[in-house]
C-alpha cells in the first residue's frame, strides 16, 4: 500500500446546527461558502451561536482527508501549524490517536478554527479563522519530510499562500511523489485562477472539484469541466453532490453514482470522497473503483455530524469494500 502525506491549515472545527439561516444573513455569509474571518468575527459569531451546544473536532480539509486515510489502515502523515494551547493539543491528540504521523508546526498565535454553521437541509456554511494555520512558512518544509512517502494531497485553501504550497509541491515532485490537489473552496478558485491554472498544470496529478468549484475555475457545466480539467491533470474528478460525480484520464470517462445516504450533515463530504478516491490510488485500484470508494465515504460521512465517521459507518465502510459494495450505489 503507497503512503500518503497530507499538507493543509491546521484547524479546529467547531460544528453548530443552525435552526434558520438568519444568522447567515446577519453575518454576511453566502450560504455553502467558506469565509476567512478575522479572531474577532469568529469570537462574535462563537459567541451567538454558543447557546447551540456546538461539537469540536480536529479538521482542515486535508486533515479530514488524512484521517479518512487512516481509518481505512493507509498509513499516513500530516504537516500543519497549530498554537501553543488547548485547541492546539486537541488537534494532536486527534491526528495521533488515528495513527497520523505527526510533522506539526508550532506557532505563539493561537490554533486556527472553522466555525461551520449546518443548516437545516444539511447545508453547510465556513467561517475560518487561520490563526496558527496561516504562519507556516515555506523554509520551515523540507524535502526530508516527503521522503517515505508515494501521494502528497495538499488543499486548495493553501493557494492563497503562493509561496508555501508552490514550495511544498515543488519538494514532493522532486521526491517522486504523486500530487493530489482538492480545489477547497469557489471563492477560492475565483480569487486565485491564475495561479491555480499554473500549479495544476506544473505538479497536479490528480485534481478533485465540486461542480461550483468546477465551473469557477472552467466557466462551464461538470461534463465539459471534467474534459478541461483532464486535458491539464493526469486525472480529474468533478463530484456533482446527491448525482455522484465524474472521473476522467485522458480520453476515458466514468460516471459515478452516489451512495444511497440519508444526510444529517454535509461537513466533510469533499474531504471523505478525497479520502476514499485516494485509498482506491494507494490500493491500485482502477479509477472507477477509486470513484466508487469516495462516493462509499462521502455518503457515510453526510450521514454523521462532523468530518469522521463513527465507529459504526466505518465499520460499514469496510465491510463494503471487502464485500465489493454489490447493490450500494443508486442507478444513474
Amino acid at each position: 500500500m503507497k503512503k500518503v502525506i497530507g499538507i493543509g491549515n491546521a484547524l479546529v472545527d467547531v460544528l453548530v446546527r443552525i435552526p434558520d439561516e438568519g444568522i447567515l444573513s446577519e453575518h454576511q455569509l453566502p450560504r455553502g461558502s467558506m469565509q476567512l474571518v478575522d479572531r474577532q468575527f469568529s469570537d462574535r459569531l462563537l459567541a451567538v451561536t454558543g447557546h447551540l451546544k456546538p461539537e469540536t473536532a480536529s479538521g482542515g480539509s486535508a486533515a479530514n482527508t488524512i484521517n479518512g486515510l487512516a481509518m481505512l489502515g493507509t498509513p499516513c502523515a500530516y504537516i500543519g501549524k497549530v498554537g501553543r494551547d488547548h485547541f492546539g493539543q486537541l488537534f494532536r491528540e486527534h491526528m495521533e490517536r488515528n495513527q497520523v504521523r505527526s510533522l506539526m508546526l508550532e506557532s505563539e498565535t493561537d490554533t486556527g478554527r472553522c466555525l461551520s454553521l449546518i443548516s437545516p437541509d444539511s447545508e453547510r456554511t465556513m467561517a475560518t479563522y487561520l490563526g496558527a494555520a496561516i504562519d507556516l512558512r515555506p523554509e520551515e518544509l523540507s524535502p526530508e519530510m516527503f521522503s517515505g512517502y508515494e501521494i502528497l494531497h495538499a488543499e486548495g485553501y493553501l493557494v492563497q499562500n503562493h509561496e508555501l504550497i508552490e514550495a511544498a509541491l515543488n519538494m514532493a515532485k522532486q521526491k517522486g511523489l504523486m500530487i493530489s490537489l482538492d480545489l477547497a473552496s469557489y471563492n477560492v478558485v475565483q480569487e486565485n485562477l491564475a495561479f491555480i491554472r499554473h500549479i495544476l498544470e506544473h505538479y497536479v496529478d490528480l485534481v478533485l472539484a465540486n461542480e461550483e468549484e468546477a465551473r469557477a475555475f472552467s466557466g462551464m457545466e461538470p461534463g465539459k469541466a471534467l474534459d478541461e480539467l483532464s486535458k491539464i491533470c493526469r486525472i480529474a474528478v468533478v463530484k456533482t453532490g446527491s448525482r455522484g460525480s465524474l472521473v476522467g484520464s485522458g480520453a476515458g470517462r466514468h460516471s459515478i453514482a452516489p451512495i444511497i445516504a440519508t444526510a444529517v450533515d454535509t461537513t466533510g463530504a469533499g474531504d471523505l470522497y478525497a479520502a476514499g478516491f485516494l485509498y482506491g490510488l494507494a490500493t491500485d485500484r482502477p479509477l472507477e473503483v477509486c470513484g466508487h470508494y469516495g462516493s462509499l465515504m462521502a455518503g457515510k460521512v453526510i450521514e454523521v455530524i462532523g468530518a469522521r465517521l463513527d465507529d459504526r459507518h466505518l465499520k460499514e465502510v469496510r465491510s463494503m469494500i471487502a464485500s465489493g459494495m454489490p447493490g450500494t450505489f443508486q442507478s444513474l
